[in-house]
């Protein structure tokens, strides 16, 4: 037993200096590291001008561009979509960048292309329609062929909730993908609509069409006017 003793206090003294000779790990800083964990960059992109740009049929769409960057220096960004100013409708575009590393940001814009038809200068399509919920929802004309809706989804939460619509040709109408203070949620809400029918000749004038909105739901919604 003795012996062993000795070989054990003859071997931890040897592995005490092994240990106390070992290097300890060189960590670095500088662009690409942080220790020995790995700086990774996200590039940044944000849309320069208006969200929602409206423009008459024939006219010109003038992108007010986007400013991409990343690591603060400037960046070519991509755009997914186009106008086609000659045709009314609703153009949606997307603007995107990313790193070599491979992560992306995106940010995006809507135009609308509003007919030059007689009809849509004639239309009024302001007034009270009131969902089959019972539910009161307000459109203000402010510019040819242009609404403001109060309550778009016809919701009890959903008064002072107001957003842009277009009558963008004869009876076409759309909610626009825009961004707009929703009281319901306390803060911006992305909104567009789908799905969309005016029938102004039907005895009410009957309207449907479905919201893309946080917390709103997909289902189509039916209103009548009053």
């Amino acid at each position: 037993m003795r012996k062993t003793y000795l070989k054990l206090l003859i071997v931890l003294p040897a592995l005490i200096i092994l240990a106390s000779c070992s290097k300890d790990p060189v960590f670095t800083d500088n662009e690409t590291n942080v220790g020995s964990s790995r700086v990774v960059y996200f590039p940044s992109v944000q849309i320069k001008g208006n969200r929602l740009i409206i423009i008459d049929q024939g006219g010109t769409f003038n992108d007010p561009g986007v400013e991409a960057k990343l690591k603060g220096t400037d960046v070519p960004a991509t755009v997914s979509g186009t106008v086609n100013a000659n045709v009314p409708g609703v153009y949606n575009l997307t603007y995107s960048a990313s790193s070599p590393d491979g992560y992306a940001a995106s940010d995006w814009r809507t135009v609308v292309v509003m007919s030059n038809s007689a009809q849509v200068s004639n239309n009024d399509f302001s007034g009270t329609y009131t969902r089959d919920n019972g539910v009161n929802v307000y459109w203000t004309k402010v510019a040819r062929g242009v609404y403001q809706v109060d309550n778009p989804g016809g919701a009890g939460v959903g008064v002072g909730f107001i957003v842009t619509l277009v009558n963008y040709d004869a009876n076409k109408i759309s909610i626009p993908r825009q961004l707009a203070f929703d009281p319901s949620i306390g803060g911006l809400n992305t909104i567009s609509s789908n799905s969309e029918e005016y029938n102004a000749t039907a005895v009410p004038v009957t309207v449907k069409y479905a919201l893309t909105a946080g917390g709103y739901g997909t289902q189509v919604r039916n209103f009548i006017k009053n």
